[in-house]
């Protein structure tokens, strides 16, 4: 078991900043891995689960699709497969009942508070939770109750920053920032914010280290210049040339002709 283990992972609390990514790909996942990264994390979703493999020295952790699952029995069964595939760790957003029957069996749970986007209705849309002391005394209760439940760990997803650092301090749970401020004990960004994949908005929490679709939009420009290319060499002659071609010995071509 490579990487920082749950034991590691609680004993760094209010010791130092734990690094953390979301991430869409393999070669996403191995790049963070070489960079240092603390913890990645995916969907676990068929075609993603051997990506915990390929980065052995990393804290890997997937997640639970939101919407997949009935109830906390097929909530566990898809834990245990995860945990068999070679995850650290589980994200959950489901509730403190569900958290509860994947960590009664040891399955190290991240729960989730604030701005969770299918429950968004709840909290008034898209918009950050925690501004107004209702608020405040909501995600405080929902925190402790998921904190009995044996969550080890709570993705706090755009929270007045303010909140989430006295929340931090009061709960035992690590703590992971999603555009909650600099006060909690893990920073969280998707690779897709991180190494600029967007075109269009991008969110308030996130900070764009690269230009990646830019860089896409080049390429997509330079397949179909070279597309362009190769009609024009075939419509005028001079593609294939002698380079793409295979010669025939000419004493050969002429006793083919002739016999012809």
């Amino acid at each position: 078991m490579g990487g920082m283990t749950i034991k590691d992972l609680r004993e760094a609390k209010g010791k130092r900043t734990i690094t953390y990514v979301q991430v869409a790909s393999e070669e996403e996942a191995i790049a963070a891995s070489v960079a240092g990264m603390d913890m990645i994390g995916t969907a676990f979703v068929p075609e993603r689960a051997h990506w915990a493999s390929a980065v052995p020295d990393t804290h890997f952790q997937y997640g639970l699709p939101w919407g997949k699952h009935a109830s906390d029995i097929e909530a566990l069964r898809d834990a245990m497969n995860a945990m068999m595939a070679g995850a650290q760790s589980v994200y959950c957003g489901y509730s403190p009942r569900i958290v509860e029957a994947l960590a009664r069996e040891g399955v190290p749970v991240i729960c989730h508070v604030g701005l969770v986007p299918p429950k968004a209705t709840w909290t008034g849309g898209f918009k950050a939770v925690g501004k107004t002391t209702e608020q405040a005394q909501m995600v405080w209760q929902q925190v402790q109750e998921f904190e009995a439940a044996g969550a080890f760990a709570v993705e706090m997803e755009v929270v007045a920053a303010q909140l989430a650092t006295e929340i931090t301090e009061r709960t035992s749970m690590l703590t992971i920032s999603l555009g909650s401020g600099g006060g909690c004990d893990a920073q969280y960004l998707f690779s897709a914010d991180l190494l600029g994949e967007n075109r269009g908005h991008i969110p308030r929490h996130a900070k764009t280290y690269r230009n990646f679709a830019a860089e896409r939009d080049k390429m997509q420009a330079d397949r179909i210049a070279a597309y362009g290319e190769y009609i024009a060499d075939v419509r005028d002659g001079t593609f294939p040339d002698v380079a793409q071609s295979v010669a025939m010995n000419a004493d050969l071509t002429a006793v083919f002709v002739d016999k012809s």
